[in-house]
């Protein structure tokens, strides 16, 4: 009797983000990629997102790999935390296991990894899956989509993919081996959606170059790009610019050094001799020589562009004169914080490009012209759009519409929705988690949707603690309340405000009678009185703690 297929999506369907996919047949699973996701606006305190694999955590014996596409973050930040708990080994062409290497040791978890080094064109034996690794261009080299026989069937899975005709390394997207996918007959395509609702086709990589010679020819001082720490091909790009205006260049940022390192060592980076300098090496130079390599694109305030926008750098420090060129588009929710950091860049007195001031970025990812060469190219029965949100996905399944695959034969699903496949025939089956899993410093999944609630009201309103002493044998108010306040308003402007507040807290204990014995039920009335008397008063909530003690 033939068992089931079953593909599990775990992150970035209806996001931007934290991609992970299982692909499940029998008790074998193949997991593809594990990446992180940036919090969004009101996600406060969170540095970063990872899957939810719970589904995996009760079958961690029949994970019997992870390969990985490329080495974005959103492809292989969440890493260390899945292979603390699933040890399964790691497939990955030379400059992604390069930085997933980099990445395990910063967390500590490199002893006892398994990681394979693979290339684009070969062929994995995995359990009951055949896998075959196609080169895919894409911001970063080495990149691959994955070919997945199983024995219900062939799997394409494109990865993070654009048809880049001239492709920075000279290696465009293998047209080849996909026409012959389709000679086989393809089950189902699962295929990147990130740019499914731009028009046309993404623009090569090789449109930047003049952008950067025309933006290297008019900086009169020191030229800033920012750009992201794994983005290496626009590394190459910078540097070749540099070296054509005679300038030095600089690299700042922890991660971005070290997937330099990285690179150059695997041959992937060209440095030409006396091109690079360390960054407490500039003054040596005028800044009309110097270039500055760092992170900080997607405005995150701990990236060392956005402490340089708020003068908070304590090596680098932006001054008139200055040209800074963010190289990358905003991720979807990013937006707020990349305009605040442009705009205090300006009033610094810096020149600043961005796209669309300047082409001095083109996407990685396929637009619609693009993605219907891929489904013409594999011509599957079943289309799953992969990676985006909500709309990019829709947008995608209308493009496989047009092109004659039936809307029934379409899985538009999020995360956690399981897709099945039995006897040749797809299903879309139950759902499993698919969350959202917070990392805040150390801790893990710690912080939920209550915790973010609670933040969001004390960066809104603020909060007021109330401490009452009692006598635990009579229950009686010793003394006076005591009410603190933090950003809720300033004590000297509300005297009379907290003065009357004090008197309803000795009123409500007062009247508390036979409940007063219990310091839980007391505080619960000194909150909702409170509460009341605030809002009465001030329209506004504050979080109240209220403290009662004996």
């Amino acid at each position: 009797m033939a068992q089931v297929l079953r593909i599990v999506p775990l992150g970035g369907l209806g996001e931007i983000g934290k991609n992970m996919m299982a692909i499940e047949y029998g008790r074998n699973i193949l997991i593809i990629d594990a990446g992180i996701m940036f919090p969004e606006n009101d996600m406060l305190g969170v540095d970063f997102i990872i899957p939810d694999w719970q589904y995996l955590r009760d079958k961690k014996a029949w994970v019997r790999a992870i390969v990985v596409t490329h080495g974005h973050e959103d492809h292989i930040g969440a890493l260390p935390f899945l292979i603390r708990e699933i040890p399964a080994p790691v497939y990955a062409t030379p400059l992604t296991r390069g930085l997933i290497e980099v990445k395990l040791k910063q967390a500590k978890v490199i002893e006892g990894v398994t990681l394979h080094t693979v290339q684009a064109g070969d062929r994995l034996t995995i359990g009951p899956f055949t896998v075959e690794l196609f080169r895919v261009c894409h911001s970063i080299p080495d990149g691959v989509g994955l070919g997945i026989t199983t024995p219900a069937g062939l799997i394409v899975h494109t990865g993070d993919f654009k048809f880049d005709q001239t492709p920075v390394d000279g290696k465009p997207t293998d047209f080849a081996t996909l026409a012959e996918f389709s000679k086989r007959g393809v089950l189902a395509l699962l295929s990147d959606s990130t740019n499914a609702d731009r028009p046309g086709w993404t623009p090569s990589e090789r449109v930047i170059d003049p952008a950067f010679d025309a933006a290297f020819r008019q900086a009169k001082g020191r030229i800033i790009v920012a750009t992201f720490a794994s983005l290496i091909s626009r590394f190459q790009q910078v540097i070749q610019a540099a070296v054509r205006h005679g300038r030095k260049v600089a690299f700042a940022g922890t991660s971005m050094l070290e997937n330099v390192k990285i690179a150059q060592k695997l041959g992937y980076l060209e440095i030409p001799p006396g091109v690079l300098i360390r960054l407490d090496e500039m003054d040596r130079y005028p800044p009309s020589q110097v270039v500055i390599l760092t992170t900080g694109a997607q405005g995150e305030p701990s990236s060392v562009l956005a402490r340089m926008a708020a003068g908070q750098h304590p090596q680098l420090k932006i001054v008139p004169g200055d040209t800074v060129i963010l190289s990358a588009h905003p991720i979807p929710g990013n937006e707020e914080m990349v305009h605040r950091t442009i705009n205090r860049l300006f009033q610094r007195g810096a020149d600043v490009l961005y796209d669309p001031i300047a082409p001095v970025h083109v996407s990685g990812h396929a637009s619609q012209e693009e993605l219907k060469l891929m489904i013409n190219l594999v011509r599957p029965q079943y289309f799953i759009p992969i990676h985006g949100e909500i709309r990019h996905l829709k947008a995608h399944a209308r493009l496989a519409m047009e092109l004659g695959i039936p809307a029934e034969r379409i899985f538009t699903v999020e995360n956690g929705w399981v897709i099945e496949f039995r006897d040749g025939q797809g299903r879309i089956a139950e759902r499993v988690p698919g969350g959202y899993v917070f990392v805040d410093g150390a801790l893990i999944g710690d912080i939920g949707p209550e915790v973010l609630r609670e933040r969001e009201v004390l960066s809104r309103e603020g909060f007021v603690v109330a401490i009452v002493r009692r006598d635990p044998r009579t229950g009686r108010i010793i003394g006076r309340p005591e009410l603190i306040t933090r950003g809720f308003t300033f004590a000297r402007e509300a005297e009379e405000l907290l003065a009357g507040a004090e008197e309803l807290i000795l009123e409500t204990a007062r009247s508390a009678n036979g409940e007063g014995k219990s310091r839980q039920a007391l505080a619960q009335r000194i909150q909702n009185a409170l509460a009341d008397y605030l809002y009465r008063h001030t329209r506004r909530r504050p979080m109240i703690i209220p403290v009662v003690t004996e």
